[in-house]
């Protein structure tokens, strides 16, 4: 019998087509796992935001993948609520993100907006806390575009979601 744990250990395998450093583990999108029988199984997701684009794709993925292992029928449910954050997100992730020279979420909401200030992000380059935002918006929706005052190497930021 397969058990959730080996199910768990192959969506390890699946990588986000945004990130792809990251796997949807890493990212903590997968919010259950359960396995009906050696074929059939039921995989729960929820989106870094809800009107994501990858999630298409991650869902072949995770067809792909586990078709390839031999299950036959594979069942995926997207949810939205509990609404995910970046708490969800796994500290292997965020230090592959820092690695792979994207600066992993701090544990601040970018308060920006609101109180013209904004998150203190170190770079991932040099280790500076002396950066600014540039924008918002970064290679993707989830991400804030930084530049070190340092070392002056712009950088992404993958933004605290609480």
């Amino acid at each position: 019998m397969v058990t959730e744990s080996t199910i768990w250990s192959y969506l390890e395998e699946v990588p986000d087509p945004e990130v792809p450093v990251l796997s949807i583990i890493d990212l903590g999108i997968v919010r259950g796992v359960k396995v009906i029988s050696d074929s059939e199984v039921h995989i729960t997701i929820t989106p870094t935001y809800s009107g994501c684009p990858a999630m298409n794709y991650i869902e072949k993925s995770i067809q792909e993948i586990l078709t390839e292992k031999g299950f036959k029928t594979i069942h995926i449910d997207t949810i939205l609520a509990p609404a995910w954050t970046t708490d969800w997100m796994s500290e292997n992730g965020k230090k592959k993100l820092l690695e792979y020279g994207i600066a992993p979420p701090v544990n601040e909401v970018d308060k920006l907006v609101l109180f013209g200030t904004a998150p203190t992000v170190k770079c991932p380059q040099c280790g500076s806390k002396d950066t600014k935002m540039l924008s918002q918006f970064g290679s993707t929706a989830c991400k804030a575009l930084y530049q070190c005052t340092s070392c002056l190497e712009p950088f992404d930021y993958f933004k605290c979601l609480k």
